[in-house]
Parts: structure tokens; sequence; C-alpha cells
């Protein structure tokens, strides 16, 4: 009986190490990536340790630029004038100069009156918007 047992253990832990007929292949060393378009074939690979993948595009998309970079601008500056754009920047840019009040920069405590200012033209302007639109 002990034997049935042993020649059964022996046989289980030897098992897989028979069942292999050959060492698993390399993987290939190169990998080749195409676009072909409309009917076009996909390139053949030049040697047996080469893959290619092609990526299948209608014929109409062959001279066009990548989708990825036909979107549209930013909303916010695609319509706006260069004055307006250049003002926008200039705000940015303002942190840190004189006359800026902020504690960032020399001379950044001056000019707190100024955006005070900036900041009442701004809210007035708005305010004379909105009625404008009361029917």
């Amino acid at each position: 009986m002990a034997r049935w047992i042993l020649a059964g253990l022996a046989l289980a832990v030897a098992g897989p190490a028979l069942a292999q007929d050959t060492p698993p292949e390399p993987p290939p060393q190169r990998v080749r990536n195409a676009t072909v378009y409309g009917e076009e074939a996909c390139p053949k690979p030049d040697s047996d340790d080469e893959i290619v993948v092609c990526a299948r595009m209608d014929e109409n998309e062959r001279y066009r630029i990548p989708k990825r970079f036909r979107a549209p601008p930013d909303k916010s500056s695609a319509g706006a004038s260069w004055a307006v754009r250049a003002d926008s920047a200039m705000e940015e840019a303002r942190v840190g100069r004189p006359n800026s009040c902020s504690v960032v920069g020399t001379g950044g405590q001056t000019g707190c009156t100024q955006a005070m200012l900036r900041q009442w033209f701004a809210w007035r302007r708005d305010q004379q918007a909105q009625q404008r639109d009361i029917p």
C-alpha cells in the first residue's frame, strides 16, 4: 500500500515535467506598426522574428490632419481679439510686479487701490450689461 502511495506521489511530481515537449519560443525581436488605407494590403514582416500590426483607416482619411489635431482651439480665446488676449496675459503676469497688491515680489504691496478700482469698474460694466439685457 505504501508503495502505491509513493509511486502516485512520484508520478504527480514528475508528471508536469515529463509533459513539456519543447522549450517555449522566445518572443519576437521587433514589432512594427503600420497604418493602411482603403483596400491596401498589410506589409509583410521582413523576418521570422518580426510582427507587423496594421491599423486600417478609410481612404478619405489618407491626407487628412489626424483627429487629435483637428479639435478647435480653446473656446475662450478663439473669437477674442488680440487686445483682449493681450489684456488677459498682462492681468495674469501682474502678480509679482510693482503695483500688483500682492505679497509676491518687490513693490507688491503697492497698487491695492488700483486693484479695487479695477474690480469696481468690472463690476459696474457687468451691472450695466445686465440692465441692458432686461426687456
